[in-house]
């Protein structure tokens, strides 16, 4: 029986190949829309009129709404359906970004980034949407392409955002593009073959339900099932204000079971690796003038370089399953080490060559060790909790572009080089945390989420 269960899991299903092309095309043009307008934002609102701390104040509504929006959307996508919620995202985004395109003061300026910072999660439901439709051994592959296929989309955006502002009322424009950008996105999702998302997704679950969680978890998830349709069957008949009541009650549900769960070790151990990744880059083009005497021009093109072969660094990851033998722990904690050992290397490097070394593997390492992390969540939270599980991991990940940068600016105190210092201390213990913790994760057989 394991042997079949196996075989299931390495089927991938051939109906859902064109389904995943798409998806990859709306995780690109997700990113394109954002990184034409992301780098602009604080020329923007510097040029209508607010100071230093207004502008930091009304940068971080985004990061703030971000981190308590996160969860409870992701459970939201997990009750009324991915497609649903998919479309909801990616037009309120669209609102948020046109509203941008017209804001003339720094009220509108803030009103418009409270509709992106609460719904701007479509590559989060589209990376459960891809866990939905796949099988578990091919998780790892496909969701790296999805993430190389992003990652292109944020190389390229900045480019054409660029062209854009130069002209007249350039911002404008570009704002208004990007709006543009996410309804064709919409539309993309829209034409989506959702009956090969159906097929495929039955067919993943049943090959991969009976390995990927124990006997309690699964009890659990068919209470769930069974509060979830008798839920929807309510909502059919009610008003729309009932039907909000029941959907927000089903979130607090779903919320508490992560909250009594045993998975605090792997949401530790992302935290820990944002947070050292963040403050590699914290200080990265300061520290390497402090350092090397480099000038900024070198810094950018180094970073390009970096962010060139994160995006290639998706499309290796079918040879290192194979090579791993498809036990995404393993991959996740050699990664880690070597991210520990190359930051460490860099705030050590007495030679600019060095850090180019470093930031050549840090590149290819960082972008498997998020692909695993994402897959090892998935795997503990299964089909019915998948966006549940990602919505608490961006929401962690949120917490630590918060606490990143004080951390950085208490490093910067005692030397440049204090904050890779530290984020090389933190990945440590992080690789402490997954070692300790081998034996429940290797096989993702003995995980489950504790029930009270």
């Amino acid at each position: 029986m394991e042997d079949e269960g196996r075989g299931a899991v390495g089927s991938r299903p051939v109906v859902s190949g064109r389904f995943v092309r798409c998806l990859y095309a709306v995780g690109f043009l997700d990113l394109f829309g954002v990184s034409m307008v992301v780098p602009l934002l604080n020329f923007h609102i510097k040029s209508l009129g607010a100071g230093p701390t207004v502008a930091g104040i009304v940068g971080s509504l985004y990061g703030v709404m971000q981190l308590f929006s996160s969860t409870f959307v992701g459970c939201w996508s997990d009750i009324v359906g991915r497609r649903y919620s998919l479309l909801a995202c990616i037009l309120l985004s669209a609102l948020g970004y046109f509203l941008l395109g017209t804001s003339t003061t720094v009220f509108l300026f803030a009103i418009s980034r409270i509709p992106v910072g609460i719904f701007k999660h479509t590559l989060s439901i589209s990376k459960a949407l891809l866990s939905d439709s796949v099988s578990e051994r091919d998780r790892p592959l496909v969701i790296g392409r999805f993430n190389a296929a992003s990652s292109v989309g944020f190389i390229l955006g900045p480019v054409v955002g660029g062209c854009f502002t130069e002209l007249e009322d350039g911002f404008y424009q570009t704002s208004l593009i990007c709006a543009s950008v996410f309804i064709l996105n919409a539309g993309l999702v829209w034409m989506l073959p959702w009956s090969e998302e159906n097929t495929s997704g039955s067919e993943g679950e049943q090959g991969t339900n009976s390995n990927k969680v124990t006997d309690d978890f699964s009890a659990k998830a068919n209470q769930d099932l069974q509060f979830k349709s008798v839920a929807i069957g309510s909502m059919a008949s009610v008003s729309p204000l009932q039907s909000s009541w029941i959907q927000t009650a089903m979130v607090l549900k779903r919320i508490k079971v992560v909250a009594c769960s045993d998975l605090w070790d792997i949401f530790l151990v992302r935290l820990l690796m944002s947070v050292a990744i963040l403050l590699y880059y914290s200080n990265f083009g300061l520290a390497l003038e402090e350092r090397f005497g480099v000038k900024p021009k070198f810094t950018g093109y180094l970073l390009s370089y970096s962010s060139t072969l994160g995006a290639l660094a998706g499309c290796l990851l079918e040879p290192i399953t194979r090579l791993y033998q498809h036990n995404t722990y393993t991959i996740l904690l050699h990664s880690s080490i070597l991210t520990c050992t190359l930051i460490l290397l860099y705030s050590s490097a007495l030679h600019v060559w060095t850090v180019i070394f470093s930031s050549t593997f840090l590149a290819f390492s960082t972008t498997v060790g998020r692909t695993c992390i994402t897959d090892l969540e998935l795997s503990l939270g299964g089909n019915e909790a998948s966006g549940m599980v990602l919505g608490v991991g961006q929401s962690v990940t949120s917490v630590g572009r918060v606490v990143a940068p004080l951390l950085s600016g208490i490093a910067q105190e005692f030397s440049p080089c204090g904050p890779p210092s530290l984020g090389a201390g933190l990945a440590l213990v992080a690789i402490l945390i997954m070692n300790m913790n081998k034996t429940k994760y290797c096989g993702k057989r003995n995980v489950k989420l504790k029930t009270q």
